[in-house]
């Protein structure tokens, strides 16, 4: 069994004149980033492997988060739906049990809507559909290799929202 985690960036900023992919972190999106690395340390313990959008907020709140895991920052994240984001997770190597994907609305919680399966925690897929808020994790286990992940095949067992 292997375990997915869907995070949404945390809390952006709004500067004037800063376009949208360079918008950095909030004080609010760094605090509750960190609250995430936290929740993630106490109850997933290691992640194997991180993909993250190549936007400023969304690398920000990796770096916020404190974990350590090799990380790779793709474009297609960015913005990314359902289907790119799919992508990007069945490429990762079957060696890693725990997968981190870092990104945006409404890619991210959309992807956790549409992989949750049958066996999934109803209450857990209601909150993921009824909004999923900055630095919120969608946390979903995977039976076999990231390749074969698709559409109803995971099992969504809890919606995480550090504050």
């Amino acid at each position: 069994m292997s375990r997915l985690l869907l995070m949404r960036h945390g809390k952006a900023a709004f500067p004037d004149g800063v376009e949208d992919f360079e918008r950095p972190l909030a004080d609010r999106g760094r605090r509750e980033a960190a609250l995430a690395g936290d929740w993630i340390r106490e109850h997933v313990d290691t992640v194997d492997v991180v993909l993250c959008s190549t936007s400023t907020r969304t690398r920000e709140t990796l770096a916020a988060t404190g974990l350590e895991a090799p990380a790779r920052f793709l474009d297609e994240i960015y913005e990314g739906w359902t289907g790119s984001l799919l992508e990007a997770i069945q490429s990762v190597e079957d060696s890693a049990s725990t997968v981190l994907l870092v990104g945006h609305a409404p890619g991210t919680p959309g992807l956790a809507a549409r992989l949750a399966g049958e066996d999934s925690d109803p209450e857990a897929l209601n909150r993921v559909r009824a909004g999923f808020p900055t630095s919120a994790i969608a946390v979903l286990d995977v039976e076999g290799p990231w390749a074969a992940l698709d559409i109803g095949t995971a099992t969504l067992t809890d919606v995480v929202i550090p504050r």
